[in-house]
């Protein structure tokens, strides 16, 4: 089996990505124009417990703080079995065990694939319920984007669609701007996003696209909340924006029954 904190390597159309089995965490993901497009905190800690900061963490089974697991889930932290390997994708998967069960008392399999189609990095998560009851999650693909200047950043994509700020205890508003920019902290849930979500800055555009998933979380920690972050660079703030297809509201799976969503990513 892989070593968790040795990267899984693909390929193809001149575009190159990096998966940790730990987390089944996308850790790079370069364009065919030799640029990395994600963004990865040299601080992040290698280790067992540890989340990887930057990249793309798995979210499951709950997003953030919402329910009493610890936030953001447990699957981010830990090792996931590698199930299935191409020249141009790897799937791992991840199943219930007594350290899951003790925690989150349900029956599951998840499968993370991440592949390579032509330049876009496209990553799919599948949860299966293998036990006899219903449960519901919450989770997320927590992508960072990688931007030279997050205050040269514009959002497309959101005009019209009500969002969660989390900034001031979730409260529900309506974004009427004609494009989002990053100003200060921003941590929102933007509900039932009908279309793909485009993130520009001077000389590169990338698009978020997702289907499965019905919302799209938007969050950079601003420069206060970022100094409180050990594991993020000096200045690091700056140099991201997550724009991170979601399900923050809960999916209900039935006995037997799988969800998938899936997010594409797509550099110019």
């Amino acid at each position: 089996m892989t070593e968790p904190f040795t990267p899984i390597e693909i390929a193809a159309g001149g575009a190159r990505a990096a998966v940790l089995p730990y987390g089944a965490h996308v850790t790079s993901w370069v364009a065919p124009n030799g640029e990395e497009q994600l963004y990865l905190s040299a601080r992040t800690a290698y280790a067992a417990g540890k989340a990887v900061r930057g990249g793309v963490p798995v979210i499951f089974p709950q997003f953030s703080d919402l329910g009493p697991l610890p936030k953001h889930g447990f699957a981010r932290t830990r090792a996931w079995a590698v199930v299935r390997q191409a020249p141009n994708e790897t799937a791992l998967a991840l199943r219930d065990d007594d350290a899951t069960r003790a925690l989150w008392p349900h029956a599951f399999a998840t499968e993370l694939s991440a592949a390579l189609d032509g330049g876009a990095l496209v990553v799919t998560l599948a949860v299966e319920n293998t036990g006899d009851a219903p449960f519901a999650f919450t989770g997320a693909l927590h992508t960072y984007l990688r931007v030279d200047d997050v205050a040269d950043v514009t959002l497309d994509g959101l005009g019209g669609v009500t969002y969660r700020d989390a900034t001031v205890g979730g409260v529900e508003r309506r974004d009427d701007a004609a494009a989002l920019r990053i100003v200060g902290e921003v941590d929102r849930v933007y509900l039932d996003v009908p279309n793909a979500v485009t993130v520009r800055e001077p000389g590169r555009t990338r698009t978020v696209s997702a289907e499965g998933f019905r919302d799209v979380v938007v969050w950079n920690p601003g420069a206060e909340r970022a100094a409180a972050l050990a594991d993020l660079d000096p200045d690091g703030w700056r140099h991201f924006v997550c724009v991170e297809a979601a399900a923050a509201r809960p999916v209900t799976v039935a006995p037997g029954a799988r969800w998938a969503g899936r997010q594409r990513l797509v550099a110019r």
